[in-house]
């Protein structure tokens, strides 16, 4: 019945500081969409963000900015994503420890957003 997720919204506090962090530090690509919406985009799916105070209709019946809770699958060694991390200054919060993913074992690195999000980076053994 169901095939995968197309998007999820995260809402938060400062737009352009959210959408400089996901372009810089996770590489995704910001898509303008309807009237003044935003987008982060990787693969096949994407993050649109609602500012707090702003959101759009319909939304979460509990709006609340810095309680996701993200894995997000990548090709990059864990070893060059923590170089990468290093360079632009991003705090990693644990890692690399050994999960296990919706399509088996990962190794995992965990950091946060702005906002205080927790994002799992990932890749599969």
């Amino acid at each position: 019945m169901l095939l995968r997720l197309d998007h999820l919204v995260l809402t938060v506090s400062d737009l352009s500081r959210s959408l400089a962090f996901y372009q810089e530090v996770l590489g995704m690509r910001h898509e303008l969409f309807g009237e003044g919406r935003h987008a982060l985009c990787f693969g096949q799916q994407k993050i649109n963000l609602h500012l707090h105070g702003h959101e759009f209709e319909p939304k979460a019946a509990a709006v609340q900015v810095g309680s996701a809770d993200l894995c997000l699958i990548t090709d990059w060694s864990l070893a060059t994503l923590q170089e990468h991390l290093a360079a632009l200054q991003v705090p990693v919060e644990q890692g690399p420890v050994l999960r296990t993913g919706a399509l088996g074992p990962i190794e995992s690195l965990y950091l946060r957003d702005p906002d205080g999000n927790l994002l799992e980076i990932s890749r599969y053994l």
